[in-house]
């Protein structure tokens, strides 16, 4: 092998290395803000993390809400109609977060198995449910044979929030 031959191999190899260096290092920086999501089926049974940032979601159990009179404080229960979790949440919930109604939300979970969310995603209009807790209805059993999110559900992947 002649040696200009040699150092093009040599420079081919390092420019491969350096950009092989260049994507680890942005999938692991980005592996670390991915929030994941879990139905309330999964964090009851244990399979959402406790370190990181987890996206949740279901129904909201009619009766649940529980507003604190002094603060922002609102506590309430997201189901899939298999099992439920508790939200706690200090700020403002958007105009069209009901009772009944789907909503994922943004949090950690706490060690008592609540989730502190720190974002509140009400659904934005009455036509629509998200992906995740369309599919977490569906895994559960629950998502009615005649409802609209089951034809929708494997046409649509994105999140509009």
């Amino acid at each position: 092998m002649t040696p200009k031959r040699k150092q093009k191999l040599l420079l081919i190899g390092l420019m491969f290395l350096a950009v092989s260096t260049a994507v680890g290092l942005s999938l692991y920086a980005l592996s670390s803000n991915i929030n994941a999501f879990y139905a309330p089926m999964q964090i009851v049974r244990g399979e959402a993390p406790m370190d990181r940032n987890i996206r949740a979601g279901g129904m909201v159990v009619e009766g649940s809400v529980q507003r604190d009179p002094q603060s922002l404080n609102v506590r309430f229960a997201v189901t899939d109609h298999v099992e439920q979790v508790w939200i706690q949440y200090n700020k403002i919930l958007p105009d069209l977060f009901r009772e009944g109604q789907g909503v994922v939300v943004v949090g950690r979970l706490s060690e008592e198995g609540d989730i502190i969310a720190s974002e509140v995603l009400a659904r934005h209009d009455e036509n629509y449910m998200p992906p995740e807790v369309a599919a977490a209805l569906e895994a559960a059993g629950q998502m009615p044979s005649h409802s609209p999110f089951r034809q929708n559900q494997s046409s649509s992947s994105e999140t509009a929030y």
